[in-house]
Order: structure tokens, then C-alpha cells, then sequence
């Protein structure tokens, strides 16, 4: 065992409900999957597509739903051989099989008792088909990256869910999930061209062979028998069909596709259309193939405020005649709760009680289009009273682009708000349906009343111009008296939405565990037997996801709901949508935000010295907090703005002894010695070589502790120069602060990035000064990221007290070459300062460099000489800066070409967390190393030493900062050639004799369609 092991016992929680939770993980299941489950699978697929641990079926239990199941087993297939296999195995062990993709489905179609089938790790890809028209999608792609790749043949997905950023494209299909814009007509059975399936037999169905009925007749004849004779039994009845169609006039998603059998006309057809929807209890989808549509550049947004619900309802019709894309309604309750986000207009707390607002959305594919829209639109609000009760209500339309991304921000921060300030300890419930949109405001109006009386927070929202309303509940599935409430409120909404409304119980969500008891009080005993009659004929074992769609039981919405035992503070909002998923570095190698905060519940619902409680303790150092790049990048996504990086390095600095603190509170008060010492060992380093080097630092990690020594890797860089750049403080109009990794790891070429920095600036006539005691100083992040809560003290306020002299008291910016360090200096120091420098730090411009070069020094500097290509690795830290942009500028004026992978993410570098764990950066980075490594680029652009040297080791491409590609491009033809870079560049240059041009920096706007 290594000398510094960390000890578990610190990340046990400080403390245990009074009694344990009723849903805790029975201790018999401690030991995880049991045997001969275990063995067998294991001997079928291989034990690293099996997860058989009491962490990992935790950590799968639970989804976006108020449910929560816990599996046998896990399993991670690779092709379509694996899923046959487990099918085929489920089916000769009477065992069950539910397939869960993104998780993010809110009725708990994504949990299993059984065997649980991850299909989202290995089932990722887009093909683009006839030049955009359509797209052939793997299972486990997203929305948003699907729509990435389309985005440049100028098409779109027609289903636009919310969750776009974390659900995939088979989620969607299965439970033929729209969207705001979606309707009827765009969703997945409208714009489905053709699926490839597997059957619970194993059989695989791809419906666009020409000979698909063939091969499906010589292989399930009887079940294309039985699709013909319930399709003719439906056809034989004219009110039965009357009926279906009308069902199917607005938004349904509850029960199956009854209107496959009158759409299709063979049983490969029927089944095509029975698969939408069919939430996994049909078939596996392996892969759709969707018609795509055009996409719309030009908006133009309005968020226009009435008096009463009523009012607003009025006015929907009238917007969606004139073409808006889209109609969303925002009641008072809803607009009042909101203020709570940040971006929203803080009066609206003011607004008069019936207040109501609508978001209404217009698309366009050209100039023309878009102002036939404006005109029309202005033609409906001439005609419509609107109200204006507080200052910051316009009633106006606007085509910028901030501000009707605002507009989106206030529209979902509904689950923002409620979700966020709910009671700790309850969990919530996104519920849907769907009404005649002719009677929406009467919906809206006896939804409300309905909540009053049952003692939920009244408030509404929804897809108005489809008569599709949102609202959410919460309450504490630990107390039965709140699960009573639930359930009558549940009986009384869904009678109120049948009986008075005619409408669809479940809209887009689908039906799930909390419908599937009311299925037969929407469609009646005729069609819902139908229904389970087609379960029969597609699955006669009943092995896929049984009760998930149908179910006797009438309180079966009832049993599994989770309760929400209390954690950390800054954990304890999730409601566990599962957003933050594909954003994080290790979601791929351990866990996830979502799964790291499910796994801390887990352990709160134990009693002292459980088995289970200390398996998953033990499982945790390593699976959550080790693997954890810190990079908060799940914080951008979570709706309810979750930081679950920032408690990983709260338990990191639990895991630290007193002595360790000291330590590093002292390496921090002596920055300077260790500075010169790290770059003297960087270039010792350097003289001997990888290989031996990288032998010690393994003994070393093996003696001591894995996650305190790092591992040296090939292609590390070499030391950087000691000696700074000469600059003068005199005339300077900005204060240069070179990053520590920048002043101990070199830069790749002859010139370092402190030089082209320096160089580029005083060439746009914006001269910079380095100071002269930059040296033992740093951005604090080193300390930051490891959770040394007294070094980063030190070091915060020294650099803040620092920079307050070196800017002349904040007079000047001061520019940062390193991104993660811009950050740590702008926000993260703040609060580890004292009160006074608090102050100073407010007083203080920090600007990243790649901004100063975007924004103050490309117009005026010069091209000489550019290069055919450059991809670009978009850093974390600039996402979090909104920086992203100015790095795209700076390449476009070095490069023909500029790329950004569409998989482009966090390396998981993390300062030196790559080199503590490789494996991290190899599993956060494959994707789009991948994409990297399929083509050749003349330039790899970044704006991190790390994160380039992360990338270096994943990609085997050499990646520098884009400032000194610009430096090259700009510098003067007859000056000294060869510098930073030119190593990797060479004859794949464009001609440095080429025509000079003056650069017109391109900084993108915001992009409306990033809702996420």
C-alpha cells in the first residue's frame, strides 16, 4: 500500500437521518451483482462490458424520474452481436432487459430490476446523407451533437426537447420525445425515414431494405401475422379508428402508436411506426435514419405580457397563423418564481398576479422571409392589449440575437427556479400534457386550482401554440402522507385532463411508470387491450422492460419512488436530470456529476457501519473525487447550476491531513524556489529523457500515493527560458502577467509565448510590460484544484495585492496568457481573499490574452503569411469566460481553414491531473482525438500549456497556443523566419509571398439555438 494512501473514512457523510431511508440498498446487496448472474454474463460478453459493483448499480438506479430501481447488473455492449447476445441469454434465464441511453427520460423508462443495458458509451455517430436531407444517427448521439453536424449543411433534427444538450437521438425516438417547435407534424414518427432494430427474439429488422417483409416473414411469421390481423381489426372499426386519429390530432405520447397500423401497410412499416414511442419495450433501436429540415438562421423574438391567461391564450392562434416557430406561455407564478436566476429582470417579482407572458418566435431562411414575419407579427400586436407593469417589459420584437437568448434563459428558468428552492429532502416531477389548444387557457386556469387544493406551488408553462403544458411538483417521498397527497393529486389530474379536456395525459415525455395505471382511463378498455395484445406479439416472455408502458396495477406509480435524503449544500438542489452528463471529462472512465451526487444519497440512506454504505465508501476516493477534472463544466449545464467539481475538491481537501496543509501552504509562501526548481527539473528532465523519467515517476506513484506524485509522459515539454522578455512600464497600456506553466514548461519553436506576446502587442502599437517580480507568483490554482485550502489562501491574496501595484491601483487591464489562470485570477480567488483585498480584486480588469489579441490587436496588425488549416481544443476555462470566439478570431486570421471538432470538450488535463491520472485525459479526449488524428491540419491551436500538452499526448499532434501562430503570421517577411511552431509547419504553409492582408477579426454572436 502506498505510504500516503488517503483515508476513506474522511469522505464518510458527518451524519445519518434518524432512521435509515425505507429505499436504501437492502445490505444484501452489498457484494453487488450475485452469482451466477455475474459469471455468465461475464463469460458471454467479457468482464469490461459487465459492471457487476454495488457503486456502479448505484450509480445507474437512478434517472431524470421521481423513480428509482435498483439493477442486477449492468452492461455496456459494443455492437449489436452484444445486445442479441444479452437478449438471447435474458430469454433462456426468464431474466428482464431494460436499455437506458442518456437517462434524462422523466417517467422512469431508463431504470431496470434486472439486467440494465447502457447503450449510449459505445453508440455514438452521425452520417450525413444526400447532402444533409437526412442523417443516419447511432443511438447514443444528442440532439445537440447531431445537430452540430448539420448545422454546416444548413439543416436540423424537427424534434427540438429541451434536453437536447443530454438526451439521444434514440431516447427521442423511443419516446417520440418534440420540443418546443416540434408540434405533430416535425417529431420523430413524422420525420422517421427509416430505423435498424433488434427484437426481443434477436432478430434484426432494417426497415429500409427492400426486402425487409421477406427476410422478417422467413423469420417471424407469426408475428407478422398477428400485425396484419390487429391492423385489419382495427380498420373493421370505424369509431375505433375515428378514435385514433383524433388521439393523434394533438400532441400523445401515452401508450403505443396505435396509427402504425393505418400507416403502415406491411409489418416491417407497422413496425417501423410502432417503434416510436415504444419506450425500449419492443426493441433495441440501433440506429435511425430521420429527414431533416431546413435551418432557419434569421430570428426575430418577442416576449409579450398580458393581463390574465386568458388574454394570452387568445393571442396564440393569431401568432401561429402569422407563422411563429414557436409560442411558449409563461404564467405569473411561473414569471415571479424566476427572478431567482440570474439574467432574469428582478422586477418581474413585481408583477400583478394574473400577469402573463408569451415568447413567440419567428424562423427564416432569408432576409425576405423575416421581415414578411415582422410584418405579420406587428400586424397580430396592433391588434392585442399588452400590459407593461414593470420598467423592464418592452412588448417589443427584436432580432438580437443576447437578447432573445435572454428570452429562452427566462423561459426555462421555470425548472430553475422551482427546481432549485424546493424544499430540501423532496424530490420533483416534470409533468406534461397536452389539452385542444383552442382550450388552453381553461386548461391552464383549472391546472392551477387543481395544485392550490392539493397543497403544490401553482405555476405553468408550456408549448402554447400545441396546447402542451409543463408544470412541475415536488414533495418528499419519505413522508406518506406526501405520497397520499401525490397520488390524489395524480388521480385527480389525470381524470381532470380525460374526462374535462379530452386531452393526452403525456404529451412528449411519454408514458412511463407514473401514467401506465391511468393508460385505459385516456384510451378506454378496446384500445388499451390492443395495446397489450401488441406487447404479447412483439415480446411473448414479457423480457423487455415490462411495466414501464403497461401495468394492472392502479398504484403502481406509487412503488419505487426515491426519496431525496439531504447531502452537502452545494450538491443538494440536483434533481437529477442528468444534463451535466455529457459534458464531463470522466463520464466515459468512472462516474458523472449526477452520478457522483446519487452515489453521496446512497450513503446518506444508510445506517452506521452498513455493508453497502462502506463499499460505496470505498469505491468513492477513486471513482468521484480522484477522476474528477474539477473543470466545472457541469455547472454550465445544470439547470439548477450545480458546481459537483467544486465538492469534489471539498472532499479532497477532507481527504488532507493537517501536516499535508502545512506543506502546501508553505510550497505556496515559498512559490519562488519551487518555480525555479520544477523548471530546473522540466529541463533535467528534458536531458534524460522520457523513458527513464517516466519509470521513476512510477515507482514513486507506487510508493507514495498515485494521486500525489505525477506520472511523467512522453512528449512532455522541455523547460522554458528563465529570463522574461525585456519590456518597459513606461508607455505600456496593459500589464502582462506570463502564467507559471508558461514560465516553467517551454513553448513549442524558437520563440517563446511571453516573446510573441510581447511581439504582437508592440506591432499593434499596444505595448505591454512584464514586471519584474512576477516570478513566485501565481494564479492560486494549483492549490485550487487540489482542494489546499490554506495554500490557495496564501497564494489568492498574493497575487491579487500583486497585481493592485503592478496595474497602477486597476488603471491598466491586466493580461494573462494561460485561460485556466485568467479564470482563477478573475473569479476563483475571490473567496479565499481577505475583506480589503476583496475590494482590490473588484477594482481589477483581468483579461484573458486571446481576448487582448482579439479585441485590441487584430485591427491593427498585418498578415503576412497564413496557414491552410488550423483545429482548434476550445478550453474549459474559456467556456466558462465566454471566450470561445475570440480564439476562433485569432485562428481565422492565421489560418484559411479554422476547425473546431464537434466533440471538442475538456481535456481533463486539469494542470497536472492528466499526468496523476492518464487514463483520464485518454477517456475525456477520445472522441474528438479521434477526429483530430482522421485528417491532416497544418496548425493545432489551444490556449493552454496544459491542456495543449494533454492533447499533445492524446492526439500525438502538436498543439501550442493560437498566439504564436499569430505571432508568426504577422511578423514582418523580412525578419529572421523559423519561429514558434515552424517546426510542424514547413511546405504545408500557404505562400509567405501571398498578398498582405489586414485582418478583419469574425467574433460569432450568440447563437439563439443554444438553449442549453
Amino acid at each position: 500500500m502506498p505510504l500516503l494512501e488517503p483515508d476513506p473514512e474522511a469522505l464518510r457523510p458527518d451524519a445519518h437521518p434518524e432512521a435509515p431511508a425505507s429505499d436504501r440498498v437492502p445490505e444484501d446487496r452489498a457484494g453487488g451483482t450475485p452469482e451466477p448472474l455475474r459469471g455468465d454474463l461475464i463469460a458471454l460478453l467479457g468482464a469490461d462490458k459487465v459492471l457487476t459493483g454495488i457503486s456502479d448499480l448505484v450509480r445507474y438506479a437512478s434517472d431524470a424520474s421521481p423513480y428509482r430501481f435498483l439493477p442486477r447488473v449492468v452492461v455496456v455492449p459494443e455492437d449489436i452481436d452484444d445486445v442479441s447476445a444479452v437478449l438471447s441469454y435474458a430469454h433462456g434465464k426468464g431474466r428482464e432487459v431494460v436499455f437506458r441511453a442518456a437517462g434524462t427520460s422523466l417517467n422512469g423508462q431508463a431504470q431496470g430490476e434486472d439486467i440494465l443495458v447502457d447503450v449510449r458509451r459505445h453508440w455514438t455517430g452521425v452520417e450525413i446523407l444526400d447532402g444533409g436531407a437526412r442523417a443516419r444517427i447511432a443511438p447514443g448521439t444528442t440532439i445537440a451533437r447531431a445537430n452540430a453536424s448539420l448545422a454546416r449543411h444548413g439543416r436540423v433534427l424537427g424534434p427540438d426537447p429541451a434536453s437536447a444538450i443530454a438526451c439521444t437521438v434514440g431516447g427521442v425516438v423511443a419516446n417520440n420525445a418534440s420540443g418546443m417547435t416540434a408540434g405533430t407534424h416535425r417529431n420523430s414518427y413524422r420525420t422517421l425515414a427509416s430505423l435498424t432494430f433488434v427484437l426481443p427474439s434477436g432478430t434484426v429488422v432494417d426497415t429500409a431494405e427492400p426486402d425487409a417483409d421477406e427476410q422478417l416473414a422467413h423469420a417471424e411469421p407469426d408475428l407478422c401475422a398477428g400485425l396484419l390481423r390487429i391492423k385489419a381489426e382495427i380498420e373493421s372499426d370505424v369509431a375505433l379508428t375515428a378514435r385514433v386519429r383524433a388521439k393523434y390530432a394533438i400532441k400523445n405520447t401515452n401508450g403505443y402508436r396505435l396509427d402504425a397500423f393505418l400507416d403502415g401497410s406491411t409489418p416491417v412499416e407497422i413496425l417501423r411506426g410502432l417503434m416510436v414511442g415504444s419506450e425500449g419495450t419492443f426493441g433495441f433501436i440501433s440506429e435511425v435514419v430521420l429527414d431533416t429540415l431546413p435551418l432557419e438562421r434569421r430570428v426575430t423574438a418577442g416576449l409579450f405580457f398580458f393581463g390574465s391567461l386568458t388574454a394570452a391564450a387568445a393571442a396564440v392562434p393569431l401568432f401561429t397563423a402569422a407563422g411563429a416557430s414557436a409560442v411558449e406561455l409563461m404564467d405569473g407564478n411561473t414569471l415571479r418564481a424566476s427572478v431567482s436566476v440570474e439574467g432574469v429582470p428582478g422586477d418581474w417579482a413585481d408583477l400583478p398576479g394574473p400577469t402573463t407572458a408569451l415568447l413567440v418566435e419567428f424562423r427564416a431562411a432569408d432576409e425576405a422571409a423575416r421581415e414578411t414575419y415582422e410584418e405579420k407579427a406587428r400586424a397580430v400586436l396592433e391588434g392585442l392589449t399588452l400590459v407593461s407593469p414593470v420598467a423592464s417589459v418592452t412588448n417589443s420584437l427584436t432580432r438580437d440575437q443576447r437578447t432573445v437568448g435572454g428570452y429562452w434563459k427566462a423561459r426555462k428558468a421555470f425548472v430553475t427556479a422551482v427546481g432549485g428552492a424546493r424544499p430540501s429532502g423532496t424530490t420533483l416531477i416534470t409533468e406534461d400534457f397536452a389539452v385542444p389548444p383552442e382550450r388552453l387557457a381553461e386548461a391552464c386556469e383549472a391546472l392551477l386550482d387543481l395544485q392550490t387544493r392539493h397543497g403544490f406551488d401553482a405555476a405553468v408553462a408550456g408549448h402554447a401554440a400545441h396546447g402542451n403544458l409543463h408544470f412541475l411538483l415536488a414533495f418528499d417521498a419519505s413522508r406518506e402522507n406526501d405520497v397520499e397527497r401525490y397520488a390524489a393529486f395524480m388521480d385527480a389530474f389525470c381524470r381532470l385532463t380525460v374526462e374535462r379536456f379530452d386531452g393526452s395525459l403525456k404529451a412528449e415525455h411519454a408514458t412511463g411508470r407514473n401514467i401506465a395505471p391511468f393508460l385505459e382511463l385516456e384510451w378506454g378498455p378496446v384500445a388499451t387491450e390492443l395495446m397489450w395484445r401488441t406487447k404479447r406479439l412483439i415480446d411473448p416472455d414479457g423480457v423487455l422492460a415490462p411495466r414501464v408502458v403497461l401495468d394492472r396495477d392502479p398504484r403502481a406509480h406509487l412503488r419505487g419512488l426515491k426519496t431525496i435524503p439531504r447531502i452537502e449544500a452545494i450538491a443538494d438542489p440536483c434533481i437529477e436530470c442528468g444534463f451535466c452528463e455529457p459534458t464531463c471529462p470522466s463520464r466515459d472512465l468512472t462516474t458523472t456529476p449526477r452520478q457522483r451526487i446519487v452515489l453521496r444519497r446512497e450513503m446518506m440512506r444508510q445506517p452506521d457501519g452498513s455493508p453497502v454504505g462502506d463499499n460505496l465508501l470505498d469505491a468513492y476516493g477513486y471513482a468521484a473525487v480522484d477522476t474528477c477534472a474539477g473543470d466545472a463544466t457541469c455547472k454550465l449545464a445544470c439547470p439548477v447550476g450545480i458546481d459537483t467539481g467544486a465538492l469534489m475538491k471539498d472532499f479532497r481537501h477532507a481527504r488532507h491531513s493537517a501536516r499535508e496543509e502545512r506543506v502546501a501552504a508553505l510550497a505556496a509562501r515559498n512559490f519562488r524556489a519551487l518555480e525555479a526548481s520544477a523548471r530546473l527539473a522540466v529541463a533535467a528532465a528534458d536531458r534524460v529523457g522520457d523513458r527513464w523519467v517516466s519509470a521513476v515517476t512510477r515507482m514513486a506513484r507506487r510508493a507514495v500515493r498515485p494521486d500525489l506524485v505525477p506520472e511523467w509522459l512522453p512528449r512532455m515539454p522541455g523547460a522554458a527560458p528563465a529570463p522574461l522578455p525585456d519590456t518597459a512600464r513606461v508607455g505600456a497600456v496593459a500589464v502582462y502577467y506570463p502564467a507559471c506553466v508558461n514560465r516553467i514548461f517551454a513553448s513549442p519553436g524558437d520563440v517563446s509565448l511571453a516573446q510573441a506576446v510581447v511581439a504582437v502587442s508592440e506591432r499593434a502599437g499596444r505595448p505591454v510590460w512584464i514586471p519584474d517580480d512576477v516570478s513566485g507568483t501565481c494564479c492560486a490554482t494549483i492549490w485550487h484544484s487540489k482542494g489546499y485550502d490554506a495554500g490557495n489562501a496564501v497564494m489568492a491574496n498574493r497575487i491579487v495585492e500583486a497585481a493592485w501595484g503592478w496595474t497602477a491601483g486597476g488603471r491598466l487591464p491586466l493580461v494573462v496568457d494561460a485561460s485556466s489562470c485568467t479564470l482563477g485570477i478573475a473569479r476563483e480567488v475571490v473567496p479565499y481573499l481577505t475583506p480589503d483585498n476583496r475590494e482590490l480584486h473588484a477594482g481589477l480588469t483581468v483579461v484573458d490574452s486571446l481576448v487582448w489579441a482579439a479585441e485590441e490587436l487584430l485591427p491593427h496588425l498585418t498578415v503576412h503569411r497564413t496557414v491552410a488549416s488550423a483545429v482548434l481544443h476550445p478550453t474549459c476555462s474559456m467556456r466558462h469566460l465566454g471566450d470561445e470566439a475570440q480564439l476562433r478570431a485569432v485562428a481565422e486570421a492565421c489560418a484559411e481553414e479554422v476547425v473546431v471538432p464537434d466533440d471538442a470538450g475538456c481535456c481533463a488535463f486539469a494542470g497536472d491531473r492528466g499526468m496523476l491520472h492518464r487514463e483520464l485525459t485518454e477517456s475525456a479526449t477520445r472522441e474528438e482525438a479521434a477526429f483530430v488524428t482522421s485528417r491532416t491540419f497544418d496548425a493545432h491551436l489551444s490556449a493552454n500549456r496544459m491542456c495543449e500538452v494533454g492533447m499533445d499526448h492524446t492526439t500525438g499532434r502538436g498543439y501550442y497556443s493560437a498566439l504564436l501562430e499569430l505571432e508568426r503570421a504577422t511578423r514582418d517577411p523580412a525578419a529572421h523566419e523559423g519561429g514558434a511552431g515552424s517546426r510542424r509547419r514547413g511546405a504545408s504553409a500557404t505562400d509567405d509571398n501571398a498578398a498582405d492582408r489586414r485582418i478583419q477579426p469574425h467574433v460569432p454572436p450568440h447563437d439563439p439555438d443554444d438553449r442549453s
